[in-house]
């Protein structure tokens, strides 16, 4: 009942734009935890619901900026932190670069 539009364009730009945002609200909900409100006052959920949402925005900026050629450029939350967050990496500081030194024994060393 929408004037000017067709029927895919309705799917593709309205349809599946909504699907995509209930897949996301299902990854910050599911892989960062953030439906545990257990705190009994207002303001400590909203809190702990803010840092949720922060650690997802982190997420995305590391997909987009930091994996954008490897092989978890399109990865949901849960697999990038089982592959690459629960492993030890040794941090190094440069003046304009941050590096991750990998163990040996990473499966995902060559692709990263």
């Amino acid at each position: 009942s929408l004037p000017g539009l067709d029927a895919g364009m309705l799917y593709e730009d309205i349809y599946c734009a909504r699907g995509q945002a209930e897949n996301y609200i299902k990854h910050l909900k599911d892989d960062l935890a953030a439906d545990r409100t257990s705190c009994t006052s207002f303001l400590a959920n909203c809190m702990r619901l803010l840092l949720h949402a922060a650690a997802y925005i982190l997420h995305q900026q590391l997909r987009t900026e930091g994996l954008r050629y490897t092989a978890l450029s399109q990865a949901q939350p849960s697999t990038v932190i089982s592959k690459l967050f629960k492993i030890a990496v040794q941090v190094r500081q440069y003046k304009n670069k941050i590096v991750l030194h990998l163990p040996s024994a990473c499966p995902l060393k060559d692709s990263l």
